[in-house]
């Protein structure tokens, strides 16, 4: 195994796309300690021993240069084009460093610098076929891509960002026409279209087979219009298309409640859809939506495949959706995971580091060990998925688990850390509030509780 590097970086490891925040006029290079606000801490040369003492700032600063070489550096499990996939992203990341995510939270605004970064080294096509742009690799490096984006400071805002992107059209690549896929898909991958995706409604919530929303084919057969609703729609404020699943046939008209469902993948049109931003609780970079429509003309050429037949192409893409969600939980909890460490080490009281408790140590030794373990399960789950492999129990078990673990390692981030842990500028309160994300969506713990008692233990079915 390599050896690791320090957790901080020092001044001569810092990416040149890196932005610095040491006002260099604090730092009194012979002595080599910096001073914030009278409080003075050492400085990193070369690979000294960092004796730092009780400068918050310092203990705030960002550490996201070393996503590539904390907690899972000389990872065997990685192939050379997957360590490749993570070295890469990790260095565009490195220019978005937790103080941007902090501003960009605050702002409320939605991150398009990562987002046009990452187009631009063609990342937001890494499973999207060549023919089109993409790079055509599998869920197991989209899923590297994700985690690490996370898990740099950006945390489910930066993944969230992309997300939809990354594998929300794969109903796309898979029963769209040829000339429907080279319209749709060439924009995406270059970062000129933005996609939400448009599946939940307020009634229904997870019973997607008995939605509301109705589309009639109009006589001229040229456009649908559209009626309903949608909520939680993630980017819908700044997203130029959306995959939406709506019922083409009510379901009191058909025999099975899994047919009368279609998908479309068409524009969002403001002139005829409500778009009303939901306060919440966190990830505020990213916005989440209702979305109201009474009389909405969807072009009967944006229909994907044949109508009635939606919901199995929209579930052609759910477990590849909770593997990319299990992935970017892993990335939070171990940007939690770290700054609680570094901080542990540094935070010094009754004259020794507070790492030195047990009562600091143990809880964070044991969330390395149940990320670890979920991560084992995320990326099996990936693998299988790759080879063409059923892998609706692996996914939904290492959903379950990264979103559990990383809550666990989100909070014990802030415990750690005591009452600054409740302070912004420490982030891993904002690390906290996201990681509830995970816990809930896609799906809740309950029902992948259910699937594999009904699925793997085969267990009569409980709702």
């Amino acid at each position: 195994m390599p050896r690791r590097r320090p957790m901080f970086f020092s001044g001569n490891e810092v990416p040149p796309e890196s932005e610095t925040y040491i006002d260099m006029k604090l730092v009194d290079a012979k002595n080599k300690r910096i001073t914030f606000g009278g409080l003075k801490c050492s400085i990193w040369r070369g690979q000294q021993h960092a004796d730092f003492k009780s400068s918050r700032q310092i203990f705030a600063r960002s550490t996201h240069g070393r996503a590539t070489e904390y907690l899972q550096a000389g990872d065997p499990d990685l192939t050379e084009s997957q360590k490749t996939v993570r070295e890469a992203i990790a260095k565009i990341c490195s220019r978005y460093p937790d103080e941007y995510w902090l501003r960009k939270e605050e702002a409320k605004e939605f991150p398009l610098d990562l987002h046009a970064a990452l187009a631009r080294d063609g990342w937001l096509g890494i499973c999207m076929p060549q023919a089109y742009g993409g790079s055509e690799l599998g869920i197991s490096e989209a899923a590297i891509m994700m985690q690490t984006i996370s898990e740099s400071g950006a945390g489910m805002a930066g993944a969230s960002s992309v997300h939809m992107n990354i594998f929300g059209l794969e109903p796309v690549v898979k029963y769209a026409t040829e000339e429907q896929r080279g319209k749709w898909l060439v924009p995406l991958i270059k970062g000129e279209e933005r996609a939400c995706f448009g599946v939940t409604e307020p009634n229904t919530g997870l019973d997607t087979l008995r939605m509301q929303s109705l589309a009639v084919r109009d006589s001229d057969g040229v456009t649908y219009t559209v009626k309903g609703s949608k909520i939680w729609i993630s980017t819908a404020q700044t997203a130029h298309k959306i995959l939406l699943l709506v019922r083409t046939t009510p379901l009191d008209r058909v025999l099975d409640p899994y047919h009368g469902l279609s998908l479309f993948y068409t524009s969002v049109d403001r002139t005829q859809v409500d778009i009303t931003k939901i306060s919440k609780m966190g990830r505020q970079a990213v916005d989440t939506n209702t979305l109201f429509y009474d009389n909405w003309k969807v072009p009967v050429a944006d229909l994907i495949g044949e109508e009635g037949n939606g919901f199995k192409m929209i579930m052609h893409g759910m477990n590849a959706e909770r593997i990319l969600i299990g992935a970017e939980a892993l990335g939070l909890g171990y940007a939690a995971l770290r700054r609680a460490a570094i901080y542990a080490k540094d935070r010094v009281v009754f004259g020794r580091p507070i790492a030195q408790n047990q009562g600091i140590q143990h809880p964070l030794a044991d969330s390395w060990m149940k990320l670890e373990a979920a991560r084992l399960v995320i990326y099996q789950a990936a693998r299988m998925y790759d080879q063409g492999h059923s892998t609706g129990e692996y996914a939904n078990a290492g959903k379950f688990l990264a979103a559990e673990a990383a809550f666990k390692a989100c909070e014990r981030a802030v415990l750690a850390h005591g009452g600054m842990g409740y302070a912004k500028e420490y982030h891993v309160e904002r690390y906290l509030r996201e990681s509830m994300i995970p816990r809930i969506a896609p799906v809740s713990k309950e029902m992948i509780y259910n699937y594999i008692g009904e699925k793997v233990l085969g267990l009569p079915r409980s709702y």
